[in-house]
């Protein structure tokens, strides 16, 4: 009885084996499967150096402000480097608010046009 078993699971794993077998051929000529080399994206990969192969850097140079400025937000506490981190978005985003400004009013004096060909500045 247990020799039909054995024979009977040999032959379902056979079946099982031949079912999964595939016939399809990964043929590397198919431009789907491997396309070709766009120019650009492949020559800037190669320009950019690995983590492994980049030249190490040299340390910073702090100044002596640098490293008070460091100091102070290292003896912070978390709830405190936040809003810092927050006041320092929200100056960031009035700089954008007036840079935006100053370039619509650069617009309508016409500060940023090319100069007028045919007119002679004497």
């Amino acid at each position: 009885m247990t020799s039909k078993t054995e024979e009977e699971s040999l032959t379902s794993n056979e079946l099982d084996q031949e079912q999964l077998m595939s016939l399809e051929r990964m043929d590397r000529s198919s431009p789907d499967l491997w396309p070709v080399q766009l120019p650009g994206i492949y020559d800037f990969a190669s320009l950019v150096s690995s983590p492994l192969t980049r030249p190490q850097t040299p340390g910073l140079a702090l100044t002596a402000q640098d490293q008070a400025l460091l100091y102070q937000f290292s003896a912070l506490s978390p709830a405190e480097l936040i809003e810092e981190v927050r006041k320092l978005q929200n100056v960031a985003y009035q700089l954008g608010v007036e840079e935006a400004k100053q370039m619509t009013r650069g617009k309508y004096l016409h500060v940023l046009a090319p100069p007028k060909h045919g007119t002679e500045e004497t």
